[in-house]
């Protein structure tokens, strides 16, 4: 007997790459609910949980559908806006009305008894932080640039110029950030020590020797299933010019692949989008680990392949 149980998608309405999924889904004849939280429950949705000794019950209600938050199946946390709070609030009232509904609301959504997450969105926030990410890492098996992560200037200078083959930056978590009132986004980039200024006292930088690599490559971590592509780019950061690198399909050296799947575990994570940096020698470096990254990018046979994977996890449900 098919499982009638339902697939919740939690994303705004923009996001084109959970439309792949959901269109495979509906192939398969998994029942699916998509939900923007942040803003669907300004706009007519509810979401109503209640707790007794014994018993848990809940219901989410749409524009189109009634359901039984108990049943349940599967939660995909992809890219859901920001609780924000009703248009029609300002100021105070706004920011506590956002801040209810991200501990009200997101709490619900985040304890469904018996729901298969990927990723469970606490499990997302931890694996998010840079430091977290670099450590486990280590633990696991791979390997690291060195790396520096300080608010003393003095430091930062020191590191760099210790450096032989020189040192780039990159901010530890992508805040959005404006010049002249236009969205800018900071880029990897190469530094040297006398560049570094007592500007770094403000917060944490991050400092990191420069790999000298012959290319990137992207591991996207779908359960046990790994799919890597070798990204060839003229910029130190291949996100700068997406246009002008090249992606073909890459093996995941064996080594690499027990230490992904060991960083997984260690973070309570079903999916990850893997940054590495590969050497002339072969060596590969971990860069960074987006436990929610873009994938629709990549070559069409890769993203098909990395679609189907996500499919039979949030078809699959809770293990047993």
């Amino acid at each position: 007997m098919r499982d009638s149980r339902s697939v919740l998608v939690l994303t705004n309405p923009y996001d084109v790459t959970a439309d792949v999924v959901l269109r495979l889904l509906a192939e398969r004849r998994v029942p699916v609910v998509r939900l923007d939280p942040g803003t669907d429950l300004h706009a007519g949705a509810s979401l109503t949980a209640s707790y007794r000794t014994g018993d848990q019950r809940g219901t989410l209600r749409t524009a189109s559908r009634e359901i039984d938050t108990t049943r349940i199946r599967s939660v995909w946390v992809r890219r859901p806006s920001p609780y924000e709070g009703p248009p029609e609030l300002s100021g105070q009232d706004r920011r506590f009305a956002a801040e209810q509904a991200l501990w009200g609301a997101g709490g619900i959504l985040a304890s469904l008894p018996g729901a298969h997450y990927v990723n469970h969105p606490w499990s997302n926030r931890a694996a998010e932080f840079k430091p977290a990410q670099l450590s486990t890492a280590q633990s696991c098996g791979l390997r690291v640039p060195s790396t520096v992560i300080t608010d003393d200037p003095h430091e930062a200078r020191t590191f760099a110029a210790q450096q032989s083959g020189g040192v780039v930056y990159k901010p530890v978590w992508n805040t959005p950030y404006r010049v002249d009132d236009q969205p800018h986004s900071v880029w990897v980039r190469e530094v040297r020590a006398a560049e570094i200024t007592d500007a770094v006292s403000v917060c944490p930088h991050m400092f990191q020797a420069k790999v000298d690599k012959a290319f990137d490559v992207r591991v996207t971590a779908v359960g046990a299933r790994l799919f890597g592509v070798r990204i060839d780019s003229p910029d130190l950061d291949w996100r700068y010019r997406q246009d002008l690198m090249t992606c073909t399909p890459i093996e995941v050296p064996a080594s690499v692949a027990r230490a992904v799947a060991a960083y997984l575990a260690e973070l309570r994570l079903h999916y990850g989008a893997f940054d590495f940096a590969v050497t002339p020698a072969g060596d590969w470096y971990f860069l960074e680990c987006n436990p929610n990254g873009q994938w629709a990018w990549q070559p069409a046979q890769t993203t098909a392949a990395i679609a189907q994977a996500l499919t039979d996890q949030l078809e699959k449900g809770p293990d047993t």
